[in-house]
């Protein structure tokens, strides 16, 4: 892990963050639970990477706006992440699935749940999944 200072240290970056994942959660496709989720990433760099929930008629091929978020940055190459604020109609925070692949990729995320009114909370990852499972965990080949 990098050791750089965090581009995320201000409330107002945190405010930005998450306008960028409301903006994400207008695109969010959701017909069948109507519960919209959007998700902006910043990595190290300073670049966002939003997602929004992609429902499907089968439900197991749905994916969360977390892991559509993550899965377009590492399809682009990024893979440094510092922040991640999710936005839904109530503050309802990632899914384990999603806290899961958060984990893979950063585990220490700063991770900002709001809800469409403004309100939020700021968590880090571990707070979030405790005792957590990563690759650091699986046998090393001999």
């Amino acid at each position: 892990m990098n050791n750089q200072p965090l581009p995320v240290t201000k409330t107002s970056n945190w405010d930005d963050l998450l306008k960028e994942a409301m903006k994400a959660r207008e695109y969010s496709y959701s017909p069948y639970s109507q519960y919209k989720v959007g998700a902006a990433l910043l990595t190290r760099k300073g670049t966002i990477y939003k997602g929004c929930n992609i429902e499907n008629a089968g439900y197991t091929p749905s994916v969360c706006a977390e892991r559509t978020a993550i899965f377009k940055a590492i399809s682009e190459g990024e893979s440094d992440f510092v922040a991640m604020a999710v936005v839904t109609l109530n503050g309802g925070a990632p899914c384990g699935v999603c806290r899961q692949v958060m984990r893979e990729f950063a585990p220490d995320l700063i991770v900002i749940v709001g809800d469409i009114n403004g309100n939020y909370q700021v968590f880090t990852l571990p707070d979030l999944l405790p005792h957590s499972f990563g690759p650091e965990n699986l046998p090393r080949p001999e």
